[in-house]
C-alpha cells in the first residue's frame, strides 16, 4: 500500500465527516484559528481588470437586509418592487450597460441580482442619477439605508453602501485569495509567497469573515462582446 493511500492518511481525510471533529471545528479550531490570524472581510462586487473580457457581464448581487421582515414587511417589500417596476426597467434601459436585473425575497433580505457591462460605480451612478427618487421607496424598507434617502443626492454615500452590501466575488482561480486577503490588510500581495498547503485554511477564515460569497465571477455567453454589441448584430438597435 502506497504511502498517499495509507490508513492514517484515509482517517485524517475522514475526519471532516465526524460529528467530535465537527464540533471541535466549530467551536474550538477555527476561532482559535481566528484569534491568532483573522481576516479582514473582502469587499463585494467584481474587481477592476484590464481584460476587456473581465469588463463584460459583470455580477452585482445585492442583499438588503428589511427593516421588517414578517410576512407584511414581506408584502410591503413586493408591493414597493410592483409599484415601481415600469420605472426601474426604464431607468436600467436609460443606464445603457445592463443585460439583465431581478429582484428576489431571500430570507430578510430583499436583493437585486444584475448583470452589467463596465465600471461598477459608473453603473450604479447611472442608475441613480436616473431613478434614483424611485428606488428611495425600495431603499425606505431597507434596515440602516435610512441616512442614503434621497439617493440621487447621496450618490458616493450609495455607491460605498451598495458595495459592502454586493457578495464578495471569490476568485476564479483559488490562489489568488492570498493576494487578495493581503491587499486588504495593506501588505504586498504574495510576498513571501503563501504555501498552498495553508488554502483550505484561509477559505475557512474568509467564510467565517464574509458569510455569504458569490461563487467566482460566473460564466458569460458572450465574452468580449457587450449587450449594444449583441443587439446591434441582430439589428435590433440600443
Amino acid at each position: 500500500m502506497s504511502q498517499q493511500n495509507s490508513w492514517f492518511n484515509s482517517y485524517v481525510n475522514s475526519l471532516p465527516e465526524r460529528g467530535w471533529f465537527k464540533f471541535l471545528s466549530r467551536y474550538i479550531v477555527v476561532p482559535y484559528w481566528n484569534w491568532r490570524d483573522p481576516k479582514p472581510k473582502l469587499p463585494g462586487g467584481p474587481r477592476p481588470s484590464p481584460q476587456p473580457s473581465e469588463n463584460v457581464q459583470r455580477m452585482m448581487n445585492l442583499i438588503m437586509p428589511l427593516k421588517d421582515p414578517s410576512p407584511a414587511g414581506r408584502a410591503r417589500a413586493t408591493l414597493a418592487i410592483a409599484e415601481n417596476v415600469e420605472e426601474i426597467f426604464a431607468g436600467l434601459d436609460n443606464v445603457g450597460t445592463v443585460h439583465f436585473a431581478r429582484f428576489l425575497l431571500i430570507d430578510d433580505n430583499i436583493c437585486m441580482i444584475s448583470v452589467y457591462d463596465g465600471d461598477f460605480s459608473n453603473y450604479i451612478r447611472d442608475f441613480i442619477t436616473t431613478i434614483g427618487s424611485v428606488f428611495d421607496d425600495v431603499i425606505s424598507l431597507v434596515d440602516g439605508a435610512e441616512h442614503l434617502i434621497p439617493t440621487e443626492r447621496n450618490v458616493e454615500e450609495f455607491i460605498d453602501w451598495v458595495q459592502e452590501h454586493d457578495l464578495f466575488q471569490a476568485a476564479d482561480f483559488p490562489t489568488d485569495l492570498f493576494g487578495l486577503q493581503d491587499a486588504a490588510k495593506g501588505l504586498p500581495p504574495n510576498e513571501p509567497p503563501h504555501m498552498l498547503a495553508t488554502l483550505p485554511r484561509e477559505f475557512v477564515l474568509q467564510l467565517h469573515a464574509n458569510r455569504n460569497i458569490s461563487l467566482g465571477g460566473g460564466y458569460r455567453a458572450y465574452p468580449g462582446i457587450s449587450a449594444a454589441q449583441v443587439r446591434q448584430k441582430f439589428g435590433q438597435g440600443w
